[in-house]
């Protein structure tokens, strides 16, 4: 778990809505009369006469997101139920990563060492200790204060132990101090810390006994069968429960009851359930084997993936995604229960690589080996947990030796480290300090996009003292110059990344590229919210009548950058999709529409979204993040007094949840307000003191009140705290300039282009101030990047021209 709230069960993303937290106060500089603040539309200019596309209607559910059957209700009947039968199953399991994922600690199930010799690292001190026969550890709690608690779970096995402590009022904790279980001579059998290296008080949410560590919110649905949180939100506790401590039989294939049922019919009746009674049937490998083929050395399926049941009941946990339905445990339809991430700026790197932890569902939906219909018990023994093989040998099932496991392909001596095919396809990732994840993409390596890109390759892991550069000549002589793999979608992202010139295009063009990773193309459908325009409007139409739910979920999210008329004529269509998760962003796009663009069915349609998408966010109500989405909709819709609830339950939720403090102010001005908004950032500062939307907020507040020379002190802390943000920079410079601190504003804004040296902002602001200063090269130079950014915007085009003008004026 962690401080980008990397456990299984964290949202992937934060949940769409026009004020995320780096964006929270960017209308807040609109009113400001403080010189020269030029705001800017590029790339809006064209909502004011929106066209009207065609409402595109849902497909139509495709058989893996058929609804399972309603009767008769089925019920958990327990692991052992399922071992009186499947004991051969049942005894591998037990051996299994899965059988130990939770467990009582007590006995053997412990791993780690409780002789009572403390472990200090990190400011704080970590005593483990046993006493009658119960194990302990004393350790800071949520005053600051030493104390002793008892470990009442163990949490995983393998290559580390975490520890569970219960608290009254429902919640259990996971402790920052781990035990490391791999071997001694690894590097194992020790304590060590989680965020090693990190000062963590009592009053991080960080902190063991605080809201990221929380085991009901953050673990549970993925260590333990059949888990209920049943969270009471009016008094913030928890009274959670579940069938089978551990992963058990129940967690994959669904409630057992019908199918013990469907043991004890005729022999008919038997025959006439080809699910033989199972909630999910993970059968779609039943009768298939792969067919070898000579010439390319790599097989194919002798009938195709007509479904992803499999891969979709096993992302639920294997994958980087939110909880969206108050029931979480699979059914074979992912995105029915969860909302999967994308490959997302700050979870991957632009070639699809993992960078943050994102676990396995998105990189193996980017393989070649996902589109051809490998599923992960082709590769995986979905009892034990273990590859079918070991090393190369796994690989070989079904690849040809002859061609693969050879120095011509691999470039490495047999039997040595760089021999094996993960050390170059599947290269691992440190994850929870010890834990490494192979990247499942399953990618050719390509050194030569790190030259160009800077994105990780296989190579490093083992040579990184002689370069990228080496290593791409080296496999160019080897391979030949068009080797590049299957995934080609990184030049798009990077660009959209980036802001750089072309970048809306790039997306466009990969979203409507049938050869590449349905995953990568619904990114891109999604980074067109960066990009809203006309022409961004046929392929989000496209994308809304894709059969892949994925790539009408990015699509009704890059609509909320739409402005209300082309939100209504393209997601009202999909309030009522088959798949829960795309009805829920449906519902997000459609929830503040104003009444005059609807006719009475439309609202009735509007409400009745809305109303399911509150019900959504009431899954998460222990979090922040939630509420504070409802109280942005409430804002949206003209409710301000809900709007304020919500954001000060976000507040009660995490005290330093930052955004509800910065949009409650906004809303405060938004009413006239003014002293009561500065009172919230005030409330803010004291909760996250360093946070630089709140400093920069309170610079605001003292522009607004006539104090520049106070708030340019406060602007500047921003600046610094965020050196990142184009957008405080920018305001902090106008605020200069504004005051006459000319050759200042210019130094903050060069300097922040260097880090974003496509943004319109900075570009146009230096255009005009040399345009002012009638240096008409520096200011040509600058117009003529900001028309590679923006061509199309009118506000740009006439800047050039002023520019133009200005230079042939007489002097």
């Amino acid at each position: 778990m962690g401080r980008s709230k990397k456990r299984r069960q964290t949202p992937a993303k934060p949940a769409p809505t026009p004020v995320p937290e780096d964006t929270s106060t960017r209308y807040w500089w609109a009113p400001l009369a403080i010189g020269l603040l030029v705001i800017l539309a590029l790339g809006a200019w064209w909502l004011h006469e929106p066209s009207s596309p065609t409402i595109i209607a849902p497909p139509a559910p495709a058989a893996s997101t058929a609804a399972a059957p309603a009767t008769p209700p089925a019920h958990y009947v327990g692991a052992q139920t399922c071992g009186g039968c499947h004991q051969a199953q049942m005894q591998s399991w037990q051996g299994s990563h899965h059988a130990q994922a939770m467990m009582l600690a007590q006995g053997d199930a412990v791993k780690g060492r409780f002789d009572g010799v403390a472990f200090k690292a990190d400011g704080s001190t970590a005593l483990p200790f046993k006493r009658d026969d119960m194990f302990y550890l004393r350790t800071d709690g949520k005053d600051g204060q030493p104390a002793d608690f008892a470990i009442k779970y163990t949490f995983g096995v393998y290559p580390l132990q975490q520890y569970l402590v219960e608290f009254p009022d429902g919640r259990y904790q996971a402790l920052r101090a781990s035990w490391d279980a791999r071997p001694r001579e690894a590097g194992g059998q020790r304590w060590f810390n989680q965020y090693p290296g990190e000062h963590i008080g009592a009053h991080d949410n960080l902190h063991w006994t605080g809201l990221n560590q929380n085991w009901n919110y953050m673990c549970a649905d993925c260590h333990s069968t059949n888990f209920q949180r049943n969270y009471d939100a009016t008094a913030d506790t928890f009274k959670s429960t579940w069938s089978d401590i551990n992963v058990a039989c129940e967690a994959c294939h669904g409630p057992g009851s019908r199918h013990l049922d469907w043991t004890k019919g005729s022999e008919t009746q038997k025959a006439g359930d080809k699910s033989k009674g199972l909630a999910i049937a993970l059968d779609e490998r039943h009768g298939v084997h792969w067919v070898p083929n000579e010439a390319s050395g790599s097989p194919v399926r002798s009938a195709v993936l007509s479904s992803h049941r499999e891969v979709e009941t096993c992302a639920v946990c294997h994958a980087r995604r939110g909880v969206i339905a108050k029931d979480s445990a699979p059914t074979g339809r992912l995105m029915d229960t969860h909302d999967p991430a994308l490959l997302t700026t700050g979870l991957y790197h632009a070639d699809g690589q993992q960078l943050d932890e994102v676990y396995v569902y998105a990189s193996f939906l980017q393989s070649k080996m996902y589109a051809q219909g490998v599923t992960c018990s082709d590769c995986h023994d979905p009892h034990s947990g273990k590859t079918r093989a070991q090393g190369n040998a796994l690989c070989l099932s079904c690849h040809t030796a002859s061609k693969f496991d050879t120095t011509a392909h691999h470039m490495h001596k047999a039997d040595s480290a760089g021999s094996q095919c993960v050390a170059c396809h599947m290269p691992a990732k440190n994850y929870m300090v010890v834990n490494p994840r192979p990247d499942h993409s399953i990618r050719v390596p390509r050194p030569d996009l790190t030259e160009k890109f800077g994105v990780p390759n296989a190579c490093a892991t083992c040579h990184a003292d002689k370069g990228a550069t080496w290593a791409a000549q080296a496999i160019e002589k080897a391979h030949g110059p068009e080797r590049k793999g299957y995934q080609h979608f990184l030049p798009a992202l990077d660009t959209a990344r980036k802001g750089a010139p072309g970048a809306a295009s790039g997306l466009m063009q990969l979203a409507q590229d049938a050869t590449s990773p349905a995953i990568a193309r619904a990114t891109a459908v999604n980074e067109l919210q960066r990009y809203p325009s006309r022409e961004a409007l046929p392929t989000l139409q496209h994308a809304l009548s894709d059969p892949d739910p994925l790539m009408r979920m990015a699509a009704l999210e890059s609509l909320l950058s739409f402005p209300p008329p082309v939100r209504a004529q393209l997601a009202l269509a999909h309030v009522d999709d088959p798949v829960r998760n795309v009805r829920i962003k449906a519902a997000r796009a459609v929830a503040s529409l104003p009444d005059n663009l609807l006719d009475p069915a439309q609202r009735e349609a509007r409400d009745r979204a809305f109303a399911f998408w509150l019900d959504a966010q009431a899954v998460n109500a222990d979090r922040p993040e939630p509420h504070f989405d409802i109280g942005i909709v409430y804002a949206e819709r003209g409710d301000a007094a809900k709007a304020e609830s919500e954001f000060r339950l976000a507040m009660k939720r995490q005290a330093d949840f930052v955004p509800a403090y910065v949009n409650l102010a906004d809303l405060y001005r938004s009413q006239g307000r003014e002293d009561e908004a500065s009172a919230v950032i005030e409330e803010g500062l004291k909760a996250a003191p360093a946070h630089a939307s709140l400093l920069h907020a309170k610079g605001l507040a003292l522009v607004r009140a006539g104090k520049t020379p106070e708030a340019l002190a406060w602007l500047k802390r921003a600046t610094d705290a965020a050196p990142d943000s184009a957008r405080f920079a920018y305001v902090y410079a106008v605020a200069l300039q504004s005051s006459g601190q000319i050759d200042a504003a210019k130094s903050v804004l060069a300097k922040a282009l260097k880090v974003s040296p496509y943004d319109p902002a900075l570009l146009f602001t230096l255009a005009a101030i040399e345009r002012d200063a009638h240096d008409w090269v520096a200011a040509r130079g600058y117009a003529e990047r900001l028309l590679a950014v923006a061509p199309a915007s009118g506000d740009a085009q006439q800047l050039k021209q002023s520019i133009e003008e200005a230079a042939r004026a007489p002097k």
